[in-house]
């Protein structure tokens, strides 16, 4: 695994170990004060809830994204809108207050613009790469031990 790539695994690792312990903690913590029941009735208005924003505001970036492409321009806020509604979604659906507390901040429309500021920063920097020199560019292979030799033509 390249030095570049370990950063960006160790990150997913903890979320994927981090997340579902900080959920649990979060799930009994809220459990002792309300109730099981009320806990679990909760987590269900939250999936509802969820449900309903993803198709309001769903049906809102789908129309905006529709009218973009019939206009003639390119829809970069409205896929980028499209993907904050689809993450936040899925993160409303997950059982959980943590993660249902990130869905709804990524799928209402005041707080979206935010995060579409720092998606579009993370997908420039991936596709462009940071800047001259970067290795990341187009073209230019996996850095490595270089061996030099002659190009024989026959």
């Amino acid at each position: 695994m390249s030095r570049r790539r370990r950063p960006l695994a160790l990150l997913l690792v903890a979320l994927f170990v981090g997340m579902p312990l900080l959920e649990i903690y979060v799930l009994v913590q809220v459990g002792q004060v309300i109730g099981a029941w009320w806990t679990i009735l909760l987590l269900v208005l939250d999936s509802v809830l969820g449900t309903l924003l993803i198709r309001h505001e769903g049906g809102r970036a789908w129309r905006a994204l529709r009218e973009a492409l019939e206009s003639g321009r390119m829809p970069a806020r409205e896929l980028a809108d499209g993907a904050l509604i689809l993450v936040g979604g899925t993160l409303m659906l997950a059982p959980g207050f943590v993660t249902d507390a990130f869905g709804v901040l990524l799928i209402l429309p005041v707080t979206r613009p935010l995060f579409r500021g720092l998606l579009t920063t993370l997908v420039s920097r991936r596709v462009l790469g940071n800047g001259p020199g970067n290795a990341t560019r187009p073209g230019r292979g996996p850095e490595g031990p270089v061996v030099r030799g002659e190009v024989v033509d026959e």
